[in-house]
């Protein structure tokens, strides 16, 4: 089965500022990839070539179907309701689903008891999922989503998970252009990260850590074996109890994902 997105050597130039200098990148089929990199990586360049708001200098982009967007800056006319925003953009995108439509949409964001509330009155957060549900018109295979949670409250980045989980089970593909490597990594199955318009490292977020070594609660203290792996922690323990010590608990350290984006971008 094709993926639901395939960027091959993709590369955009603005005058003489090499935006992009082919990346490759694929999404496929139900998989959540989240996009990272520091401002001015390339990043929104990437994701308005794969929506086709942008053209390319050179290399192909291939999707399935019409892609959902959010852009990272939007505004939807402060005097529409929650309701008729979405239904102006279900008569831009050609959707059939009408009222129903738009009512799993504002359910699944947490905005069903204010969809007759109008944009102006509601706060950023709320605005910003307002934005996700409308991305979400017409079902498509395809999300692309730029910071999107960037506006939201704990809670509101809690529903937009659950929301990306659904979607991943419902078999749809999303792409994530994120600052918030918490967010992507609690949710993403695979991260690629971009640097000045280069892809600079991309796997699952166990791929991208590295271990950490064994540290050990003991009644005399903490004990760190830096060098440890965590198949060597029950020698460890072994050892430590045939000494005397009383054991109390065991961590299998990693370097985080924050730790591996700093080293990718060359940011110590």
């Amino acid at each position: 089965m094709a993926a639901a997105l395939e960027a091959s050597d993709v590369r955009k130039t603005y005058g003489s500022v090499e935006a992009l200098k082919g990346v490759s990148l694929s999404v496929e089929e139900g998989e959540l990839v989240g996009l990272l990199g520091p401002n001015g990586a390339g990043k929104s360049t990437l994701v308005k070539i794969a929506c086709g708001l942008v053209r390319p200098t050179a290399g192909t982009t291939r999707i399935a179907g019409a892609p959902g967007y959010l852009a990272e800056l939007f505004r939807f006319p402060d005097w529409l309701t929650a309701d008729e925003t979405l239904g102006f953009h279900q008569r831009l995108a050609s959707s059939d689903g009408g009222e129903r439509e738009r009512a799993r949409l504002l359910e699944a964001v947490g905005l069903a008891e204010a969809c007759a509330r109008r944009v102006g009155e509601m706060s950023k957060g709320m605005q910003q999922r307002l934005g996700i549900a409308q991305a979400m018109i017409g079902s498509p295979r395809l999300l692309l989503l730029d910071e999107p949670t960037s506006a939201l409250d704990p809670a509101g980045r809690r529903t937009v998970r659950r929301l990306l989980e659904d979607l991943r089970g419902q078999g749809v593909a999303v792409l994530l252009n994120s600052h918030l490597l918490s967010e992507v990594e609690l949710v993403c199955d695979r991260v690629a990260i971009i640097a000045r318009g280069e892809l600079v490292a991309a796997g699952t977020p166990d791929q991208l850590s590295r271990p950490g070594g064994v540290e050990v609660e003991t009644a005399g203290g903490t004990r760190m074996f830096p060098e440890a792996r965590r198949e060597d922690a029950p020698a460890i323990v072994r050892d430590l109890v045939a000494a005397g010590e009383d054991v109390y608990e065991v961590r299998v350290l990693r370097s985080s994902l924050e730790d591996a984006y700093l080293e990718a971008v060359g940011e110590a």
